[in-house]
């Protein structure tokens, strides 16, 4: 039995296409675990219990919301003599070197209140720093996250800056 070479090259090529998008699926799948809008976490931002607070920045870092979810860009920032922990957005949005803010600068977050694992969070919608920077990642009238919006929708509520 002879093998014909030029037959096989297509199924070839076709089977390791389709184990690259397979796998390049999988892997954007566990970058944005615990990310959705119906998962675990988006149900602790409260939209109807916003709070605003005035801050230092002590550090700007990556942790893990909850087990098992990708992890977040948090800071860590001190009001008075309490420190608190905020999460931004998911690290595949935002990573910590692209939100505009470092350790000793000020300032004021607008956000959520949440008890995960027994710890106290505040759940960012948006921080501005002094009166020309705004990071912005949840919509104000629900709190639906900027990483659950289309690519079209995002560009909208960027180019929208009314609060």
């Amino acid at each position: 039995m002879k093998l014909n070479l030029k037959s096989a090259v297509g199924p070839i090529v076709l089977i390791a296409v389709v184990l690259w998008v397979a796998i390049a699926f999988a892997a954007d799948a566990a970058e944005k675990k615990g990310w959705g809008a119906n998962d675990p976490y988006a149900k602790y931002y409260n939209p109807k219990e916003l709070e605003k607070i005035k801050a230092k920045v002590v550090k700007v870092l990556e942790v893990v919301p909850m087990a098992g979810m990708s992890p977040a860009t948090a800071m860590e920032v001190r009001e008075g003599n309490t420190t608190i922990l905020v999460h931004l957005c998911p690290t595949w949005f935002a990573k910590p070197a692209d939100i505009g803010v470092k350790p000793g600068d000020s300032v004021t977050l607008r956000g959520s209140w949440a008890e995960i694992d027994g710890k106290d969070v505040f759940l960012a919608s948006k921080f501005k720093k002094g009166e020309s920077q705004e990071f912005k990642v949840r919509l104000t009238k629900d709190g639906t996250p900027f990483w659950t919006l289309t690519p079209e929708q995002l560009a909208a509520e960027r180019a929208n800056k009314e609060d």
